[in-house]
């Protein structure tokens, strides 16, 4: 089952009185479901986002700047979060969190700004994915007397003379926003707006959060691994002056082999979703000069038809949301007789017995399911071996696909 199968958003909720309420309905509309953490009744903060295709921090009666309980917990998930590029939502307390987390500093007002007043959008917010709809003036509710300063590069969306900071965006998908919104129709409609950007973002964003908090530490605890790739990679056969791509780079474990195969006539690109596993990949000495490291989805490549003469993917057909979507992509930018080679450092029995469960019927990379696949997409399977120590399958690009192209 893909990352994306069991997205889900994780909405942080400080209070009983303050949910999700209109922003949980049009979640549940998108078809997204929730994960709350109730931290008014106990619930521990989670340590990580797992695979969380968005993540909610709602208001409440602390103060952001004070050590209040989860506090550290809180922050460390919104950083993972924007780090990660996935959708986020602060509300009140949750939006100076934000800022908090992004560099930004909550502090003390003036005093309690409570109940109803005017807040104005400012002129960025005419193209902003949430507020784009909103009139130049929204009447909302006011509950709080702290503010916050923003981190360099925010974008402000809204604000009042009292309190100039009322909502803001940080990146292209974290807002934070200081008033209650879910008390005004026109602010309302941003609550379906974000649900529908989480929806259409989950597959990605989910397999961002997974990976993410894991990057930094993934060469070293796979670094054994890396004659095992070079051993897989030679096996593809290609030849100098040729194409290759490593779709879902990881570290790059795989770059120096394919370099080595190509030579440095030849091209080497390096496909990741997750931005820190290609940070790790320019920290391990070396690596990013072997390739061009691009940021894309592996079903969605910016790559024309026919670029590649090689592709090498490892593991990540069984983190697509829909691996048949994927090979009929490849298929696509490789070039008559390409050559695509799946590979994995352990078999499908040792990985179903490392996780504890039995081997899946419905595994994309069991033979009687990959066969059949790869010929709708346009590949040959010449060789499969699913070892006790490795797992490999190889085919050849041998016509254009038959099923879906694209998500």
């Amino acid at each position: 089952m893909s990352l994306a199968a069991t997205a889900d958003v994780l909405i942080v909720e400080h209070a009983p009185q303050e949910g999700p309420y209109a922003m949980g309905t049009a979640l549940e509309a998108a078809g997204l479901p929730i994960r709350a953490c109730r931290t008014w009744a106990g619930d521990p903060v989670p340590d990580s986002l797992g695979g969380a295709a968005a993540l909610v921090v709602m208001g409440g009666p602390a103060a952001a700047y004070d050590d209040f309980p989860g506090r550290t917990e809180e922050l460390a998930l919104l950083r993972t979060a924007l780090e990660a590029e996935v959708p986020v939502l602060g509300i009140c307390l949750g939006a100076q969190l934000l800022a908090e987390a992004a560099g930004g500093r909550a502090r003390a007002g003036s005093g309690p700004q409570i109940g109803w007043g005017e807040v104005r959008t400012a002129p960025a917010a005419h193209t902003d994915p949430l507020f784009a709809d909103a009139p130049g003036q929204l009447t909302v509710l006011h509950w709080h007397g702290d503010t916050m300063d923003l981190p360099t590069g925010a974008t402000l969306l809204a604000s009042c003379d009292r309190y100039p900071v009322q909502a803001f965006r940080i990146g292209g998908s974290a807002w934070g926003v200081q008033f209650h919104l879910e008390v005004d129709k026109a602010a309302v409609d941003a609550f379906a707006r974000f649900a529908a950007l989480v929806a259409g973002r989950a597959a990605r964003s989910a397999t961002r959060t997974f990976f993410t908090p894991m990057a930094a530490a993934w060469e070293e605890r796979f670094a054994d691994d890396t004659p095992r790739y070079a051993a897989a990679v030679a096996r593809m056969g290609l030849r100098p002056g040729q194409r290759a791509l490593d779709v879902g780079c990881g570290s790059g474990r795989a770059l120096p082999a394919l370099r080595a195969e190509v030579g440095d006539e030849g091209v080497v690109l390096g496909v990741e979703l997750t931005p820190a596993m290609l940070t790790a990949t320019a920290a391990v000495e070396g690596r990013a000069s072997l390739a061009r490291l691009l940021m894309a989805d592996a079903c969605r490549l910016p790559l024309a038809a026919g670029a590649v003469d090689g592709i090498f993917s490892a593991g990540l057909i069984n983190h697509v949301p829909d691996p048949a979507v994927a090979l009929c992509e490849w298929a696509r930018v490789a070039a008559p007789g390409g050559v695509l080679l799946l590979y994995h450092p352990s078999g499908r029995a040792e990985r179903a017995a490392r996780h504890g469960r039995p081997l899946d019927p419905d595994d994309p990379l069991a033979e009687e399911n990959l066969r059949p696949a790869l010929h709708t997409a346009g590949w040959a399977l010449a060789r499969y071996e699913d070892a006790a120590r490795h797992f490999l399958a190889r085919a050849v690009r041998v016509r254009r696909c038959r099923g879906r192209r694209g998500l």
